[in-house]
Order: structure tokens, then sequence, then C-alpha cells
């Protein structure tokens, strides 16, 4: 790598905006990666900013650590995304965030109403959920459930 190129983990913190202690967790995790010096400190090449930045957004928006590695490690070589990786990224995600926005919208605008849980205490669950029937569709809150 060019000189000038590489970044400290505390350099590679401040830009990113995310804490040490979670690159250092990236790292474990294998999201990013990093090589020693002759000193034995850590160096990061400048792309690690871009998969940082791909780290952040996806947690942001509710994909677990495990999906983003599973998605990173599909790249070639491990490499940084493109643009042309990321919208393959992106897309992949796609229906697993259309599916988490419905499910949100579902439980918005049900949470004053009966949600089928079986606790048959709000006034309306009489009603919605006439003797707990929605119990034969499986556990929890049935009626907020979205999809299979």
């Amino acid at each position: 790598m060019a000189p000038g190129t590489e970044l400290t983990v505390g350099q590679v913190a401040m830009r990113s905006g995310v804490a040490v202690s979670a690159l250092h967790f990236y790292e474990a995790r294998g999201l990013i990666r990093s090589h020693r010096t002759s000193g034995n400190q850590r160096r990061y090449g400048r792309d690690v900013l871009r998969r940082v930045a791909i780290i952040k957004v996806a947690q942001e928006v509710g994909i677990s650590l495990a999906e983003i590695g599973e998605a990173l490690a599909s790249l070639p070589e491990g490499r940084t995304p493109t643009r042309d990786d990321w919208g393959l990224l992106s897309t992949a995600w796609r229906d697993a965030l259309d599916h988490k926005i419905d499910q949100l919208k579902k439980l918005r605008d049900g949470l004053t109403d009966c949600i089928g849980c079986g606790c048959m205490s709000i006034d309306k669950c009489p009603l919605r959920n006439k003797g707990d029937r929605l119990a034969r569709e499986g556990a929890g809150a049935r009626r907020l459930l979205v999809g299979p």
C-alpha cells in the first residue's frame, strides 16, 4: 500500500464515526480487515471507510451483522464494494426491508387495538379474537404478524 493511504484505528474511528471498540468488534467478526506494522500497530487501508459506512447504514435499517457479514463475504476476494456491488447488496436486502417496513406499519397501526395475543383484556378483543380463536394459528400477537 502506498504511504499515506493507511489509517490507524483512531483515524478510522474519527473519520467513520464508529468507536474503536466497534471497529475491533467488526474486525473480529471478519467484516473489516487490518494488518499489523512491525511495531504491532493496526493499520487499515482507506477502503475500510466504505465497508464501515455500509455496515453502519445496513445496521441502521435493521440488517443484522450476520446478514451484513454474509453479503460482504459474497464479494470476490473480500474486496471493498464498488458501486455495482453496492447495487447488488442493497437490492438483495430490499425484500427483507420491505417486509420489516410492512411489519412496522402494522405494529404502529395496531398497537391500540386487539393484537391477538390471547390476553382478552381490551374491550375489542372479544370482537376481534372471540374466545382466543387466534391461538389455533400459533403463539404470540397473531394480528401484528405480516406474512408467513
